[in-house]
């Protein structure tokens, strides 16, 4: 098992709209060689930060889920991005299936949502929690300490409120 990334901050997201701000920042901040835990429930928002993210690093295009697939793959002006969707993985052998060597590289970026079913097979770069409340979501996100991550959420309280 890896350890965590450190934690950077916990904030409350009132609308879709933040989460997609919260993504595009947090694509701005990645790097080749990155990888990116999308935690939550069914209708949290991961696939919301996927498509904000990939967005961030320059794809134009449509983002499909991967959840039959398992891995989408898009090219960005950034580099590689790969998407996987493992909510149904029904095992660590089939997780291990997906030459998770190739997906942790250092010339891509994955963006892994159900990262819970590789058992601990790929060490996280970054990790977005999502929890949905009765208004809203909340989102701990842990990384690398990275100058341009502060303004990831710095503003969130203000941006809930406009």
């Amino acid at each position: 098992m890896h350890a965590d990334p450190p934690l950077i901050g916990i904030a409350h997201l009132q609308a879709e709209s933040v989460t997609e701000r919260v993504g595009k920042r947090l694509g701005a901040a990645l790097r080749l060689g990155d990888t990116v835990f999308l935690e939550g429930e069914l209708g949290a928002g991961k696939s919301t930060l996927a498509r904000a993210i990939l967005g961030a690093l320059g794809w134009r295009g449509a983002v499909r889920s991967p959840s039959y697939s398992l891995v989408h793959s898009y090219t960005t002006p950034v580099g590689v991005v790969h998407h996987l969707d493992l909510y149904r993985v029904a095992s660590m052998d089939e997780a291990l299936g997906l030459d998770l060597d190739e997906l942790s590289r250092g010339d891509s970026i994955s963006l892994v949502e159900w990262p819970d079913r590789l058992g601990g097979a790929l060490p996280a770069t970054w990790r977005v929690s999502l929890k949905v409340l009765d208004k809203g979501r909340e989102l701990e996100l842990r990384g690398p300490p990275r100058t341009e991550i502060e303004s990831i959420l710095a503003h969130l309280n203000q941006e809930n409120d406009s």
